[in-house]
């Protein structure tokens, strides 16, 4: 895998190099008191992907879009429970705090983390996210010299067959939430009504991922997908505007409904924030069917489907 970060500014190279220290330090801190198999537990590889890796990132925070590309990194451990989520909690929360709050970090870092068997497993499957990945990916750490499995491509036929079936999966349950939203609405239900917001773009994100990706984390929060998805076609961008504070501070809102609206008595929600919320929602439903439309036409084509 290659290794060469020459591509990037001296800056964002000692940047990277941050936060491959952070990852370690907040794993070592979380598994100092491991015991049984966790004792032997490690991070195999620390692999840049995406567009610090391909060289094709953007840094427009002054522009109408305000878009700046975060680091993408894919964290690789060599046990499958060192994979759960509260795990990394800490690390998640240091990148944040060391990107909003002591500005250590110019560029927000976002990371998934997998077991080496199943990155060999998703290689072996085809899955267009990981072979992205093993072609571009950048290792700023590895363990040893051992290189992941050689991607086995999807037949054209099959790549067709799976991408359509988490359309027909995914986009109609985003609709059926839109929907739920609707009728929370009509009857007055604001924090039912911002949960099902919440789910149905939620749903939109893990759609528009599966379909042109074979590949979704497994979370909940929207701001993180938004972040995955909006790398794959820049359209996404324009839904959610980042030049305007109180739209930053709404997505926010939106993003804390998984949990706030259902079980903290403090938060509210106004109707007419509902409202703006949910054509932001709607236009990013437009967005995804127009992208994943085109992504299926595309495998038709190279599958000779007419």
């Amino acid at each position: 895998m290659k290794t060469d970060l020459s591509h990037l500014p001296q800056a964002k190279q000692r940047e990277l190099a941050r936060v491959v220290q952070f990852l370690f330090e907040e794993f070592g801190d979380a598994t100092v008191l491991a015991e049984g198999k966790r004792k032997a537990g490690r991070i195999l590889k620390i692999i840049l992907f995406g567009s610090h890796a391909r060289n094709d990132w953007v840094n427009e925070p002054h522009t109408a879009k305000g878009y700046v590309s975060d680091y993408d990194l894919l964290v690789i451990v060599n046990q499958q429970d060192l994979t759960d989520l509260d795990l990394w909690h800490n690390a998640e929360e240091r990148l944040i705090r060391e990107t909003q709050v002591t500005k250590v970090l110019r560029t927000p870092a976002n990371f998934i983390v997998h077991s080496l068997k199943d990155v060999n497993d998703a290689l072996a499957q085809g899955r267009f996210f990981f072979m992205d990945i093993a072609r571009d990916g950048i290792a700023l750490y590895q363990s040893s010299d051992t290189e992941l499995h050689q991607p086995k491509p999807k037949e054209p036929t099959d790549a067709l067959e799976m991408a359509q079936e988490y359309f027909e999966e995914w986009f109609p349950s985003a609709s059926d939430f839109f929907d739920g939203y609707k009728d929370a609405m009509a009857r007055g239900k604001n924090r039912k009504a911002v949960f099902d917001l919440h789910q149905a773009c939620e749903r939109l994100y893990h759609c528009l991922l599966l379909t042109l990706t074979f590949y979704t984390p497994h979370r909940h929060n929207i701001a993180f997908l938004r972040a995955l998805a909006d790398k794959l076609d820049l359209r996404l961008v324009d839904v959610w505007p980042r030049d305007d504070r109180k739209a930053r501070a709404l997505f926010t809102k939106l993003r804390d409904a998984y949990v706030k609206a259902r079980y903290s008595k403090h938060y509210t929600i106004t109707v007419e924030e509902l409202t703006w919320l949910a054509e932001r929602v709607d236009d990013l439903g437009s967005a995804v069917h127009e992208i994943c439309s085109e992504r299926l036409a595309e495998l038709k084509r190279t599958a000779g489907v007419p």
